[in-house]
C-alpha cells in the first residue's frame, strides 16, 4: 500500500468514527384494502415503493423543521407503519406509530391523488414524531403543528387558511398553522423551540418565554396585522 492510499484510508476511518449518528425509523406499508376500489387505486396511482420513499423524506423533513439533529432530541420511533384500510369517517388517523389511511377517501378523491396523499402524510407523520406534552398540550396546537408541516412543505391545498384567518389561536389545523407561521416570523425557530418545551408538559406560558408576549397578546397582534379578518 503506497503512502497516498494509506493516508486516504486513515481519513475515511476518521470520518466514519466522527460522523453524526442518524437513527431513521423503519417504514412499513400494508394495503389491507386491495379488494376495494380505493385500495386498487392506491396501488395503481401511488404504490408501496413511492410511499416508503416519501415516508423517509418526510421523516427527515420533520426532524429538520423541528431542529432535532440528535437522538436525544428525537422521539424514539423504531418503525412507522401505514395501513390502507376500508373505513369511513375521515381521511386518516394516527395512533402512536401507526397511520391508518382510508381507502374510501382514496377512492373518492377528485384531483391529483399522489399529491394529496403526500400532503396527508406530512400531517399524519408529524403526529408520529412531534412532542405532545404527554397528553397535556391542546389538541388544536398539536393539529396546528401538523398542518404547519404541510404549509412549510408547500403541500397545502388552495382551500388552506390564509394569513390572519381564524377565531382562536388554538382553533387547530390550518388556522393554527398560520398563527404558528406568524410566531415563527417573530422568532426564527419558534416552532422547534415550542416543540422541545412541550416534550413533558404544557403551559401557555411557553409562548411568553419564547416571544416576550402572552399567547393572547400574540393572537391579538396577529389578527390586527391582517385586519381582523374571519
Amino acid at each position: 500500500m503506497n503512502s497516498l492510499r494509506f493516508f486516504f484510508l486513515l481519513a475515511v476511518i476518521h470520518l466514519l468514527r466522527h460522523a453524526p449518528a442518524v437513527s431513521a425509523a423503519q417504514y412499513t406499508v400494508i394495503n389491507d384494502a386491495r379488494q376495494y376500489p380505493g385500495g386498487r387505486r392506491f396501488d395503481s396511482l401511488i404504490g408501496i415503493p413511492y410511499t416508503k420513499e416519501i415516508m423517509r423524506d418526510i421523516n427527515y423533513f420533520i426532524w429538520d423543521i423541528l431542529q432535532e439533529y440528535s437522538d436525544a432530541d428525537k422521539k424514539p420511533v423504531p418503525e412507522v407503519t401505514i395501513f390502507i384500510q376500508q373505513f369511513d369517517g375521515g381521511e386518516a388517523f394516527t395512533y402512536g406509530e401507526q397511520i391508518n389511511v382510508s381507502a374510501l377517501y382514496l377512492q373518492g378523491y377528485q384531483g391529483n391523488l399522489k399529491w394529496e396523499f403526500t400532503s396527508l402524510l406530512h400531517h399524519e407523520m408529524t403526529h408520529v414524531f412531534q412532542w405532545m406534552g404527554e397528553g397535556k398540550a391542546p389538541r388544536g396546537l398539536i393539529e396546528g403543528v401538523a398542518d404547519y408541516m404541510i404549509l412549510k412543505s408547500n403541500y397545502y391545498p388552495p382551500g388552506f387558511a390564509k394569513p390572519g384567518q381564524g377565531e382562536r389561536w388554538d382553533q387547530g389545523y390550518d388556522f393554527t398553522a398560520r398563527f404558528l407561521e406568524y410566531c415563527e416570523e417573530l422568532r426564527s425557530g419558534f416552532v422547534a423551540q415550542l416543540n422541545k418545551k412541550i416534550r413533558y408538559n404544557y403551559t401557555d406560558l411557553y409562548f411568553k418565554e419564547l416571544t416576550g408576549k402572552t399567547v393572547g397578546e400574540l393572537w391579538s397582534d396577529y389578527k390586527a396585522k391582517y385586519g381582523n379578518i374571519k
